[in-house]
């Protein structure tokens, strides 16, 4: 009998025929298949179960056949997790949406109703990718205790690195501001790797995706019959993290009443569980992110200043990449080999026009846009040399912007007014349209007042 892949399975269907009859396939190949009936769940369990494979239905209960809620549900497990891989299948697919699929982040795609060895193939395959090529932003193994690696020779991120250097070998708190997409969580892993903690754990919790009903259960622990579903004692992320790092990333999203328990716990060195009276010692070094201006939220009592002044006793603003353009052209050509080992394809450099371009472009969405630009463009690709039109297929901003000379701001605003016309608001589709991230629409759209 063929020993099972240490993997762990998550299947993500509304029809409980399919799930019984996938998880009955996989769990003789994989040591733990769970599944789920309702997508809602996916942030809350993407966010609390470190999955190897997500095998996603791409219909639920609208648009039968568009594929439009599989797509959005691959973003949003793509932004919590980005090193996850994630499996596509659907009763209604075609070659097109197939490339689609791969185009917006998934490892591969299955029709229903499947063949078993397919199916296995597929998952087996997703599997082995996942665990061959951990890609992390800025070349940053998975493992937190694996070397991380930063490629930045930028006076901007040499400075960050300065200081980074003189505060990892202390316990200080540390703050690490920046806009999404901008490496936060790989610096916090590096000063976890050169702290005198790096043999301990380093549990890294994103806020932005646990709800405030789960904050303490998820962060604090809880014991058994503490409410419906505690059906055994759970330790919470700051028990797991005891004697190393915790990493509190989004934390400009919770709410005040959340924010004073985070900062009874930080005051007392100290968890309660949730459903017990006993208080149990926890020894953690804290490093905290956002992408809002925390001063200000302080300022107009958004944010407490009491937690503030506890959390950044040391304040590190990591640039974006407009602003350290030395740095991407190494991290393009990263992701070029990173990737073209990933899929097996033969390109190898990138052709000098194009080099110029990846130069003069803002980069809206930052590390994760070039990566997920690059990733694209080596997936498409079909000579050894990468050219302009490889990178920059859907980026209209880009292409009008370097061939014109109209105001580059009124030509991005333009452009971006039309794509939400042309998809009739929807976010996803739209930051589609334009090659960008969410995220990063989201900000030109408050930009622009669109």
């Amino acid at each position: 009998m063929t020993t099972p892949l240490p993997g762990k399975i998550l299947i993500v269907d509304d029809d409980m025929d399919v799930l019984r009859a996938a998880r009955l396939l996989l769990k003789r190949h994989f040591e733990q298949v769970d599944f789920e009936r309702n997508p809602q769940k996916i942030p809350y369990l993407v966010s609390n179960f470190e999955y190897d494979v997500i095998l996603l239905d791409m219909n639920f209960t609208r648009d039968l056949s568009s594929g439009k809620e599989g797509f959005e549900w691959l973003d949003r497990i793509l932004d919590i997790r980005p090193e996850v891989a994630v499996v596509l299948f659907t009763a209604y697919g075609d070659v097109e949406m197939a490339v689609r699929a791969i185009k917006a982040g998934a490892v591969d795609f299955v029709l229903k109703p499947w063949e078993n060895e397919k199916l296995l193939a597929t998952m087996q395959g997703a599997y082995n990718k996942k665990h061959g090529n951990k890609d992390k932003m800025n070349a940053a193994p998975a493992s937190p205790q694996s070397d991380v690696h930063i490629i930045g020779n930028s006076p901007a991120m040499l400075q960050v690195l300065d200081t980074v250097n003189r505060v990892a070998a202390t316990d200080a708190n540390v703050l690490i501001l920046g806009e999404n997409g901008t490496g936060k969580d790989l610096l916090a892993r590096h000063i976890h790797q050169l702290s005198l903690r790096n043999k301990k754990p380093f549990v890294s919790v994103d806020l932005g995706a646990i709800s405030e009903t789960l904050f303490e259960s998820e962060l604090f622990g809880h014991v058994k019959g503490a409410f419906t579903d505690a059906r055994e004692d759970r330790n919470g992320r700051f028990e797991e993290a005891n004697g190393g790092s915790i990493f509190l990333d989004e934390l400009g999203n919770i709410s005040l009443p959340i924010q004073a328990k985070l900062l009874t716990v930080l005051q007392n060195r100290a968890v309660t569980k949730v459903g017990s009276n006993k208080t149990i010692p926890i020894d953690v070094r804290l490093i905290t992110a956002t992408n809002r201006n925390i001063q200000r939220m302080a300022a107009e009592y958004q944010f407490r200043q009491d937690l503030l002044y506890r959390i950044n006793t040391i304040e590190i603003q990591l640039p974006p990449l407009r602003e350290r353009q030395e740095d991407i052209v190494p991290l393009a050509e990263y992701f070029l080999q990173l990737y073209a080992g990933k899929y097996k394809r033969s390109v190898n450099s990138l052709h000098e026009s194009l080099v110029q371009q990846l130069r003069q472009y803002e980069w809206p969405g930052n590390i994760r846009e070039l990566q997920h630009a690059m990733e694209r463009a080596v997936i498409l690709s079909q000579g050894k040399t990468l050219l302009p039109k490889d990178v920059f297929v859907k980026n209209a901003v880009q292409d009008q912007s370097l061939n014109t000379g109209y105001n580059l701001e009124e030509m991005e605003r333009n452009i971006i007014t039309q794509a939400m016309r042309k998809c009739n608001g929807n976010i996803t589709e739209a930051a589609r349209e334009l090659g960008l991230s969410r995220a990063a629409l989201y900000r030109r759209l408050e930009k622009y007042n669109i």
